[in-house]
């Protein structure tokens, strides 16, 4: 069996054969493993004669950066990952695999979870949700007009790993700021920030689920997290501090002046849309795949931020350690 795996950094698993995205070829080659680097947002990519043969695709790959040119996003996590559907059409692949995420879903509550039944329309404002929910309307089309191709669609929470550390903190808190800021003892208290209640899934959970998605007959969209959901409380333990109270629009002008001034790489549009992404229930995940995570929230974050601490990471070069302060 042959499985074309296109990676994003922090979301890694073994596979028979596996398509890079224009990163550089990692320093590690498992067994039964080929690469082959491939810009995604070109034209010129002709990733039809990548997946010929293949049995399945599985699409990963994503940009997060610039948050200040959506534009070079776009390009990159929408027009690329249409090549990459047209592709597997083209080559007769007969299943796509396909990293959605919670940032795809529509505003909803916070007090309950919701199924995969739940609107898929994103937050607008914020580019890493437009361009998920628009992906999500570019599958429902491509499942019309090739409908012998099975298409999965993963919808996983807030992913973390202790060696997606150092990457994470470069992506959304900047290349400065210091990884030790995790350590209890520097924080004497906590924003508790009305809205802010999210669910977080170790990368490896994650993973297992595709791995499942590949070989089984499954179609449709599946929600994948980890339990207990994360709130200021949950996190004040964790570290050891206080939650205070602090209003939605303090916290928003603050992101949006760091922002601004490009001391900051995660906009102020994400946290709006963090802010009213819903809780998600993952019980068709149990039991139509099988699957169930083995980390608790609870756990993937404490790996976290003991990897920020300690400046973890990874071989591969936008996964590189590095400790800050």
């Amino acid at each position: 069996m042959t499985t074309i795996l296109l990676p994003l950094e922090v979301l890694t698993f073994g596979s028979f054969g596996l398509l890079g995205q224009g990163t550089g070829r990692p320093d590690r080659s498992p067994a039964r493993t080929e690469w082959s680097a491939v810009d995604l947002a070109s034209a010129r990519a002709d990733l039809t004669e990548e997946f010929a043969g293949a049995d399945a695709v599985v699409h990963l790959a994503w940009a997060f950066q610039p948050t200040h040119d959506p534009a070079t996003t776009w390009r990159t996590n929408v027009l690329g990952s249409i090549h990459v559907f047209e592709a597997v059409a083209a080559a007769k692949v007969p299943a796509l695999v396909h990293a959605s995420s919670v940032g795809a879903c529509s505003p909803g509550p916070k007090e309950h979870a919701v199924h995969e039944s739940w609107p898929t329309h994103g937050w607008p404002d914020a580019a890493y949700c437009r361009e998920k929910a628009y992906l999500e309307r570019a599958l429902d089309t491509f499942e019309r007009d090739h409908p012998a191709v099975r298409v999965v669609r993963m919808r996983p929470a807030f992913l973390f790993k202790r060696e997606s550390a150092s990457e994470q903190r470069r992506i959304f808190g900047g290349r400065f700021l210091p990884g030790r800021l995790a350590r209890p003892e520097l924080l004497p208290f906590l924003p508790d920030i009305p809205g802010l209640r999210v669910q977080a899934l170790h990368t490896d959970d994650a993973a297992r689920a595709h791995v499942l998605a590949v070989h089984s007959e499954v179609r449709g969209a599946f929600n994948l997290v980890g339990e207990p959901p994360v709130d200021a409380e949950l996190l004040g333990e964790l570290l050891g501090a206080r939650p205070v109270r602090l209003p939605r629009t303090a916290a928003r002008s603050a992101i949006a002046a760091a922002w601004g001034l490009h001391l900051l790489p995660a906009s102020p549009h994400l946290f709006d849309a963090v802010l009213r992404l819903p809780l998600m229930d993952c019980t068709r995940a149990r039991t139509e795949l099988g699957w169930y995570p083995e980390h608790t929230a609870t756990e993937v974050l404490e790996e976290f931020l003991h990897g920020m601490q300690q400046g973890a990471g990874a071989v591969t070069e936008p996964m590189r350690g590095r400790k800050v302060g």
